[in-house]
């Protein structure tokens, strides 16, 4: 057994956000990710073949979905994004990086 904090092990660049694959199964897959006031390239939806479910830990987040509703999440919000609701991520705050754990499932 190896302990390690989700806080911890930064990326060197954040050009881009960072995704990184904790656990992976036939069924699952559980990503922690990271942003720097990054937001989804524009035009661009996320549609996701699993249902997603999202959790922020740190930070701020808007996402976005393609029916024009917006979710402002702040640290400990979660929610569940069913399979193909078409979604991006409007923003994440610029004054600290966001850190989400995201279950697709």
């Amino acid at each position: 057994m190896k302990l390690q904090n989700i806080f911890e092990k930064l990326p060197d660049n954040f050009d881009d956000e960072y995704f990184e694959t904790l656990i992976e199964t036939g069924n699952l897959k559980l990503e922690r990710i990271i942003s720097d006031g990054h937001s989804t390239k524009e035009n661009y939806w996320y549609d996701h073949d699993k249902n997603e479910f999202v959790m922020l830990l740190k930070g701020s987040a808007v996402i976005l979905f393609d029916n024009g509703e917006e979710i402002l999440m702040k640290p400990g919000d979660h929610l569940i994004i069913p399979a193909h609701k078409k979604h991006r991520v409007e923003k994440t705050a610029d004054d600290e990086k966001t850190f989400w754990l995201a279950l697709h499932y």
